[in-house]
């Protein structure tokens, strides 16, 4: 059995019927759209998107600042006046 990461679920029939009214009563909480009772994809809130596409860029810098640590040795101080 899948794990279901909502609280509240509609079937992709009930989306189908009336999805304004979903996004409506959804009030900017995830909802889970199942299809044959599994997860086949959920709605979330533009804010919650935008965090989770932030989450990912904040993971993504840190891969690039992890990787660059090594090569601080290497590097050169220079004054702000010699730029």
């Amino acid at each position: 059995m899948e794990q279901i990461l909502s609280e509240y679920t509609v079937s992709i029939t009930e989306l189908r019927k009336a999805p304004g009214e979903l996004l409506k009563q959804a009030a900017g909480q995830t909802v889970a759209i199942l299809s044959h009772n599994k997860p086949a994809g959920y709605i979330v809130s533009p804010e919650a998107y935008r965090a989770m596409l932030d989450g990912m860029e904040d993971k993504a810098l840190g891969k690039i600042v992890e990787k660059r640590k090594g090569s601080m040795r290497k590097a050169k101080v220079v004054k702000l006046d010699e730029l």
